[in-house]
């Protein structure tokens, strides 16, 4: 099935090819903000893949009052602005509220509207207004099917340019899973498909840095899997120490693995592509 091609920046999504949004989840510095970017942008230039650079200025979805959270919005997005300039990729991060929208329109590329936030009417509206590409991350209290909720509200505001990021289901028992049917029933909407593979292995309840709260080892079986079922992309955070990352430092994917992750998930994406094209 086709999807409608989003244009992002110099980046062409839903085109037939792989492609990967990722960076460290939370901006810790302007170092290694440009520092993943630059490899980002390199890896997927070698395996010719569209790249959109992500870092959330604000973390508010916290398990602890006290944990870091990020630089907030004036200093995240100067960050982002200079990843832009000195990279030449485009930039995205999530968006919290109605008074953060404008600030963040004007700076990113892709807007992200956060999973727990994703049935918030008036955010998800306002978003839509700026006519820019919204990323919507599917609240881990949808089904795939309600996944409709978020895209109705923001073609209302005639912006179609949608991108829909699948990161896990919850089921109330402490955990998240992996639904496979879910990216498939997601991508019948008709836009861009992404699987948000390092936030399906976190662990909800525990901090980010306690070994219980996430299943790092989960990474590249699950990419996989994602990557056979035809899914348009991968959204990845990545990071060169985790173990020291100041968010999700159990779940982050090792930057020096990034290369061989997105191999895998290529080729077996262009492979899955040629079997459907034998059987049409």
């Amino acid at each position: 099935m086709s999807v409608k091609t989003i244009a992002v920046k110099d980046q062409v999504l839903g085109d037939g090819r792989f492609c990967v949004i990722g960076g460290p989840c939370v901006i810790e510095d302007a170092l290694i903000a440009v520092e993943m970017a630059h490899l980002g942008r390199e890896v997927c230039a070698e395996l010719g893949l569209p790249y959109i650079y992500k870092s959330s200025y604000a973390k508010d979805n916290r398990t602890r009052h006290d944990t870091y959270r990020g630089p907030g919005l004036e200093k995240g997005l100067g960050i982002l602005s200079r990843v832009r300039e000195e990279t030449g990729v485009p930039v995205l991060s999530d968006v919290h509220g109605l008074a953060e929208v404008n600030s963040a329109a004007e700076t990113l590329d892709v807007l992200q509207l956060p999973a727990y936030l994703s049935k918030q009417t008036a955010l998800t509206l306002a978003l839509g207004e700026t006519g820019k590409p919204i990323n919507v991350k599917k609240g881990q209290f949808l089904t795939p099917d309600q996944v409709k909720i978020p895209i109705d509200k923001i073609k209302a505001t005639g912006n179609c340019n949608i991108l829909l990021t699948e990161r896990g289901t919850a089921f109330g028992y402490g955990d998240l899973v992996f639904d496979p049917r879910s990216l498939l029933r997601i991508r019948e909407f008709g836009y861009p498909v992404f699987f948000d593979v390092t936030h399906v292995v976190r662990i909800p309840g525990h901090t980010s840095d306690d070994p219980a709260g996430g299943l790092r080892g989960y990474i590249f079986p699950l990419a996989r899997a994602a990557a056979a079922l035809g899914c348009d992309g991968l959204f990845v955070e990545f990071h060169p120490r985790p173990e020291k990352g100041l968010c999700d430092a159990v779940s982050m994917l090792p930057a020096d693995r990034l290369k061989a992750l997105l191999t895998q998930c290529v080729e077996i994406h262009e492979r899955v592509r040629e079997w459907e094209k034998e059987t049409q």
